[in-house]
């Protein structure tokens, strides 16, 4: 079967809600997901095939197709195409295995698998909420209600239901929170995410122009008494928004070719997609099937958890890493390396890409040679890559 190769994977620096990235449509923030992709490769943009482009809160400024109106916004030619998708958490992380599929399958040659979420603009839930004050009404027929017994889906119970099932401690959620922040904050300074962000001219309160080139969320002096302090969303609950994902504006974008487009066009890979996953389960608990899907995608890859050198797990909510590590007795220490949504922030739609570019530069920057990759996604589905370095 053909290989697709991984050429280039890139990310915005976080913005808080409110905060830097506020004023970036994010057609335009997308569109310099784009052109970044082309200048750093130096790819011809008339050779892309097509532009797969993540995207959950499809209305307002990321309606009528987000994914062609950031090519229309970028450098690249009217003649590149463009998709969107939404598989919720996972949108581009879908999107790189439409692009991998695309390649693999010998009918296209050079994809861009992206994804954008302006989190500030389009507000989590904005689909749903203005549809239902249109008297439009909601996604989940009664069919579904009286079958799984719930009136709605969410996430928030989910991570609440994982973290009693797993019997996590909101002390054990905490300080897995805190632990994220410190190892975001570490990176940063170390330079770690330096070849993997691309900066967006912004303005500052003061009026000042500068770049944003370092994700806003990461809080370098946390401590566990102050994450400890933030109120639970529910009370008696575990969760609260100190160990869940910071809600968070963002772009990303990954270049992945096949082995012809390599020799043509003078390419030279990053990393090569070994293994491409996606499985389903219970939508009720729903943050839980990154577990059975990483036992999946393992088996198919023909590898164990011990042959894997780091990986990069979502962290919607602290309690679904820490499940993950527990179940596939995974070593901690590869695990986020560099933080994770908790301290960097979970741009929904441009999450998945944001993931793998952190991921290839890690390996490259620590010599690994296989990384995985994985995150729950809103119904109960779970996608897991698995790429060999090659930098």
């Amino acid at each position: 079967m053909p290989e697709a190769y991984i050429v280039d994977a890139v990310r915005t620096a976080g913005g808080r809600k409110g905060g830097a990235l506020k004023d970036w449509h994010p057609a335009d923030m997308a569109a310099r997901i784009l052109d970044s992709l082309v200048d750093r490769t130096g790819i011809d943009p008339a050779a892309i095939d097509d532009v797969v482009m993540g995207c959950v809160g499809q209305v307002g400024e990321q309606s009528f197709h987000i994914g062609r109106n950031a090519v229309l916004a970028s450098k690249l030619p009217v003649s590149v195409p463009a998709v969107t998708i939404d598989r919720q958490c996972g949108s581009s992380q879908q999107s790189i295995h439409f692009a991998a599929q695309a390649v693999m399958s010998g009918t296209q040659d050079v994809v861009i698998a992206a994804g954008v979420e302006s989190m500030t603009r389009v507000p989590m839930g904005s689909p749903v909420t203005l549809a239902t004050q249109a008297g439009l009404g909601g996604p989940f027929p009664k069919s579904i209600q009286e079958r799984f017994g719930v009136a709605m889906f969410s996430q928030f119970v989910g991570a609440e239901m994982i973290a009693e099932k797993y019997q996590f401690r909101r002390e054990d959620l905490d300080a897995f929170a805190l632990e994220s922040h410190r190892k975001a904050a570490r990176a940063t300074e170390e330079g770690a995410f330096a070849d993997e962000i691309i900066a967006l001219p912004v303005t500052g309160e003061d009026g000042a122009s500068r770049l944003h080139d370092r994700d806003e969320g990461i809080r370098p002096d946390a401590t566990l008494q102050g994450i400890g302090s933030v109120k639970l969303l529910k009370e008696g609950g575990r969760i609260s928004a100190a160990n869940a994902s910071q809600i968070c504006d963002g772009a990303s974008g990954v270049l992945v070719v096949s082995e012809a487009a390599l020799k043509a066009h003078g390419l030279v890979p990053v990393a090569r997609i070994h293994n491409l996953t996606v499985t389903a389960g219970d939508p009720v608990i729903m943050l839980e099937e990154p577990i059975p899907a990483t036992r999946r995608a393992l088996e198919r890859a023909g590898l164990s958890i011990a042959d894997i050198d780091l990986y990069e797990v979502n962290e919607a909510f602290a309690p679904v890493p820490l499940a993950w590590l527990r179940e596939i007795e995974a070593d901690p220490d590869r695990l986020n390396v560099h933080g994770g949504a908790i301290a960097l922030g979970h741009p929904l739609g441009a999450s998945g890409a944001k993931l793998m570019a952190t991921l290839t530069h890690a390996l490259k920057r620590r010599g690994g040679r296989w990384g995985l990759q994985t995150m729950c996604e809103g119904g109960g589905i779970a996608n897991v890559t698995i790429v060999e370095n090659l930098a």
